[in-house]
């Protein structure tokens, strides 16, 4: 039985809101913390395990190097430069990311590591593409966070508009982790009504489920303004997505993964619900778009392909 071991690649505050996440949660054995700034990353190591007492469960902390990747099941990479407020382009901060995602990556693999890599560095569709050519892993096992905190954003939006609990809206943001990402709403259900029935039947306006996407793609934007950068809610996701993984959850989450032969794309990756589990993307669930979700997801992958090339 393999160690429930989790290294996390960068200290800043996406992955250190992971790591707090995790020890709050439990269920990993060891956690493993790994940063260009040493300093920072022993640090950190010691104010979490100060920690520890009060935590579910008894975990090891460390500030290590990639030569602990070696026997870990899942490497987090929250590492690269933030999108800078004002001049900086998405395609910038692609340019220089990119670098920094090869180096990481080519260190974490000359490790020995064969485990599962999750990518929540930005443009995040783009950089798990980078860490899988760069991995030579198979396709299964890079995912990119991808969606998972857009539909979570979705989701609480929506409990909190028709007040419901958000455990029970099943409905999922797609594409791009980015501006150009839809909702397909004819697949979007409260418990097992669809939305858009219940939209009907309560009298609600249609158009207040399009305010509601708004009011996703612009959270990131709104945080951003008023405390610089977002870190509680995708630290959250990142942790959930490590427990699917950990647990053989074959839970459904909207991650970034490579389409083969799906919605009429192929060789990138995009946020779309898949099942995951210890092998990492078990599948991916392919749901019948209409002419304008397509259209949405084609542009969205267009955005990407820019980018990649």
């Amino acid at each position: 039985m393999k160690k429930r071991k989790v290294v996390l690649v960068g200290t800043g505050f996406v992955g250190m809101s992971m790591a707090y996440s995790m020890v709050n949660r439990g269920g990993i054995e060891e956690l493993v913390l790994i940063d260009i700034d040493k300093d920072k990353t022993i640090g950190e190591e010691m104010d979490l395990s100060h920690g520890l007492p009060y935590a579910p469960q008894k975990m090891i902390i460390k500030a290590g190097d990639y030569e602990d990747c070696k026997d870990a099941q899942v490497v987090v990479i929250t590492a690269g430069v933030a999108q800078k407020q004002g001049g900086q382009t998405r395609l910038e901060l692609a340019e220089i990311n990119t670098k920094i995602m090869k180096q990481i990556t080519k260190s974490i693999m000359e490790s020995g590591f064969d485990g599962i890599i999750i990518v929540a560095s930005n443009p995040v569709d783009v950089m798990a593409y980078v860490v899988w050519k760069a991995s030579g892993l198979p396709k299964n096992k890079v995912i990119g966070s991808g969606t998972v905190l857009d539909t979570a954003r979705l989701r609480y939006l929506m409990a909190d508009y028709l007040k419901i609990s958000s455990k029970n809206v099943h409905a999922y943001i797609m594409g791009e982790h980015g501006d150009s990402s839809f909702v397909p709403w004819d697949h979007a259900y409260v418990g097992c009504k669809k939305i858009k029935d219940i939209m009907k039947d309560g009298n609600h306006p249609m158009e207040d489920l399009k305010k509601i996407h708004e009011g996703v793609v612009n959270a990131a934007y709104e945080i951003i303004e008023k405390k610089k950068a977002t870190y509680y809610g995708i630290g959250m996701a990142l942790n959930r997505l490590v427990h699917a993984i950990l647990d053989d959850e074959n839970s459904i989450l909207t991650v970034s993964t490579y389409l083969e032969n799906k919605y009429g794309q192929n060789d990138i990756f995009i946020g779309v619900p898949a099942i995951i589990n210890q092998e990492g993307v078990r599948e991916l669930i392919e749901l019948n778009l209409n002419e304008y979700e397509q259209a949405k997801l084609d542009n969205s992958c267009r955005l990407i392909r820019e980018m990649l090339s």
